[in-house]
């Protein structure tokens, strides 16, 4: 019987996470464009009504036929305006009324002569709100209608319904709709193309298998470099001890091959004095010394013999030691005083403690968190390694249960590891 897999791949998770997020943004985008068209729709309505409003207040036919005792008359003449106004500026009613809030007209003509229902002024200034009547709730504004000594010769509303808001609106839909449409088929395209170019590079391994990929890469390189800088020191010994035998001059060629071996056996002292050490870190080790020494950089290694053994895998630990030392090798670049250290010794908790140190200038508090995103790179400071080393190098450590901190004074990596429960994930 056969068994589902149940680890997708890393170009499968990257489409889903893309396609998620485009969906999400999508209808963040939808829901800001209701309700933006919900307010700009509304926002309209008052600015009609009002402009309508006032406009009618300031007519001479609408004054003067207020100005006059008979309502009847007026009626007859400002039906007829008010209803061709209507339509012209797409409103559900226009009441003009008295000083006392009696309709002179309406849509309903039944209406006439009664009441106007909506908020009257105290005062004459205009108003608008919200107010159910006799068509329903209602957008509307009501204007003070003057003459010309400024005495109050009655009002002037004009309305737009609800209802007509929300058909407005929903005419304005489609087209926000579109718009998320267009934003989701985009990003579905983007997360559509990510996930041909993840398969490209990751095939259709899993996240995991991807980031051991990775570490095997960086295990590989650090481990390459600090053994072609051993073997370079080593030749250029050689070749200055042969020079000197050549010219005679033994005391001289033995002295340097006598200190080469000094040199090299108490670093290979301190690496096998520790009962659980592992020989690939500790080819590492000796290859960095001959790395730092090429550059000039004053190599510093404490190892305590109890150190325990690590939870990391042989590759793992390379990557996490290698690319510390890498970091500070490349940190002290520009220093006077330059120096890199490790030291490696039981915690408390009986597992493994990490410190990698420099000389270096140090990182700034503002990039603590910065420094292990995926990309970052500072060659100036130094303090980013190579843009994907310090994001490896915290992976790899909350993998195992550890934890990675930036100390001051001087510039330390501070790792902490538990103690190992087997040889680690591989």
């Amino acid at each position: 019987m056969s068994h589902a897999r149940t680890d997708r791949s890393a170009a499968s998770r990257v489409f889903l996470v893309l396609l998620v997020s485009a969906v999400v943004i999508g209808a963040l985008v939808a829901l800001f464009l209701v309700v933006e068209a919900q307010r700009a729709t509304r926002a309209e309505a008052e600015r009609v009504t009002a402009s309508t409003a006032v406009a009618l207040a300031a007519s001479p036919l609408v004054s003067s036929s207020l100005a006059e005792a008979d309502r009847e008359r007026a009626t007859r003449t400002l039906e007829p305006y008010a209803l061709e106004v209507i339509d012209a500026a797409g409103l559900d009613f226009i009441t003009i009324m008295t000083t006392t809030g009696i309709r002179v007209t309406h849509p309903d003509l039944d209406e006439i002569g009664k009441p106007y229902l909506g908020t009257i002024p105290d005062r004459p200034a205009p108003l608008t709100e919200e107010f159910t009547g006799t068509l329903g709730p209602s957008v509307r504004t009501i204007v003070p209608v003057t003459g010309a000594d400024g005495s109050l010769l009655g009002w002037v509303a004009a309305g737009v319904t609800t209802e007509t808001i929300s058909e407005t609106l929903l005419r304005r839909l489609p087209l926000s709709l579109g718009i998320t449409a267009a934003l989701v088929a985009a990003g579905a395209l983007g997360a559509w193309a990510a996930r041909r170019i993840t398969r490209r590079i990751a095939g259709d391994l899993p996240p995991g298998q991807v980031r051991d990929a990775v570490s095997s890469y960086e295990s590989i390189r650090t481990l390459g470099d600090a053994l072609r800088a051993q073997t370079h020191e080593h030749g250029n010994r050689m070749h200055t001890a042969v020079a000197l035998l050549e010219l005679g001059r033994i005391d001289e060629a033995i002295e340097i091959l006598t200190e080469t071996s000094r040199q090299s056996q108490s670093l290979v002292d301190q690496v096998t004095a520790r009962r659980h050490g592992d020989p690939t870190v500790g080819a590492l080790l000796l290859g960095k010394a001959s790395q730092a020494k090429e550059r000039g950089i004053d190599w510093r290694m404490t190892i305590a013999p109890d150190t325990p053994p690590t939870p990391l895998s042989s590759v793992d630990s390379v990557s996490v030691l290698g690319n510390l030392i890498d970091n500070a090798m490349d940190a002290v670049t520009d220093a006077d005083d330059r120096w890199v250290s490790v030291r490696l010794r039981r915690s408390p908790s009986d597992g493994i403690e990490l410190d990698v140190a420099d000389s270096g200038p140090g990182v700034p508090p503002s990039l603590r968190d910065e420094i292990f995103a995926s990309g970052f790179s500072t060659k100036e400071a130094g303090v980013a390694g190579r843009g994907v080393g310090l994001t490896l190098v915290r992976a790899l450590v909350l993998d195992a249960g550890g934890r990675i901190e930036v100390r001051d004074d001087p510039t330390t990596f501070h790792v902490t590891l538990p103690a190992a429960r087997g040889r680690g994930r591989r």
